[in-house]
């Protein structure tokens, strides 16, 4: 998850990201060579005491499940490449926002479903849903990638040398809404893309959604992550913590707005941190 455009959206997060108990979901405990901040299972004293709501990134409200999900179906078939990825993200100091692995692997079958080509990325970070993009599209598929923290991107910039597809990605260094306004000047870019994946800012959405609508075709997906924001959207307000109240806030009325929105066909996955896939429908 990448903040491109909101200054308090990494800092809302390292709110979460204090409770040691809940890194132990972004990167499991068993087979990482993870340093140890990032595999720490143990709740601390207050967590226990308060029954905290921080407990678990993903929505199965059971670590032991988790982990039998990434050691059965995910950890197996992720490609050394995207691992190799993961394992550079620890050394960045937002590291608890990279892609979870379990939610890459959705998005890779998407791609091979729908036989995706032309795809667009709003948030990159280290790259790692990037690069599964891009081994999954064909060798003269491309994808418009879109963040203005370069810095973070050539972290992960060798891996996808390294994998032979970065003459894949046309990668933007900006905020995502005037790259989307430059291409919708152009009527040749509407209905261009096949897949679109938004990781960035939660309270641009509604207005990246109503762009990717024009750019993205009929019978297209845009996937929109974190939409269920750490469980804090059945939590009462008052027990949010401030920093996380506006997104929290945004997102109730944008998956709202998403199930009421007769152009498309959504689906509502509780992998990760919640993710809407939503197919257009006109």
């Amino acid at each position: 998850m990448v903040c491109v455009g909101a200054p308090n959206f990494t800092a809302a997060l390292l709110v979460v990201y204090k409770r040691p108990s809940l890194r132990c979901i972004l990167q499991p405990k068993k087979h990482l060579a993870f340093s140890p901040r990032m595999m720490n299972l143990q709740s601390n004293a207050s967590d226990e005491v308060e029954g905290s709501p921080w407990d678990h990134k993903g929505l199965l409200q059971s670590k032991e499940l988790y982990q039998y999900v990434l050691e059965t179906s995910v950890y197996p078939r992720e490609p050394a490449l995207l691992k190799e990825i993961r394992a550079i993200t620890e050394n960045h100091p937002n590291f608890y926002m990279g892609a979870t692995p379990d939610s890459g692997q959705l998005i890779a079958m998407l791609l091979n479903l729908m036989n995706a080509k032309n795809t667009i990325e709003l948030g990159v970070f280290t790259g790692y849903s990037l690069l599964l993009t891009a081994l999954q599209i064909p060798d003269d598929g491309k994808i418009l990638a879109i963040d203005p923290d370069r810095q973070s991107y050539e972290m992960g910039l060798p891996v996808i040398q390294k994998a032979g597809v970065e003459h894949k990605i046309d990668f933007k260094s900006s905020p995502a809404l005037p790259v989307l306004d430059k291409l919708l000047e152009d009527k040749k870019n509407k209905g261009s893309f096949d897949f679109a994946f938004v990781d960035a800012d939660k309270t641009s959405y509604g207005i990246y959604h109503e762009r990717l609508m024009q750019l993205v075709k009929v019978g297209g997906l845009i996937v929109y992550d974190n939409t269920l924001w750490y469980a804090t959207l059945v939590m009462p307000e008052e027990s949010v913590d401030e920093l996380m109240r506006p997104d929290r806030s945004f997102l109730l009325e944008f998956n709202k707005f998403l199930a009421a929105d007769t152009r498309i066909q959504i689906s509502q996955v509780t992998v990760g941190d919640g993710m809407t896939i939503c197919r257009r429908l006109f």
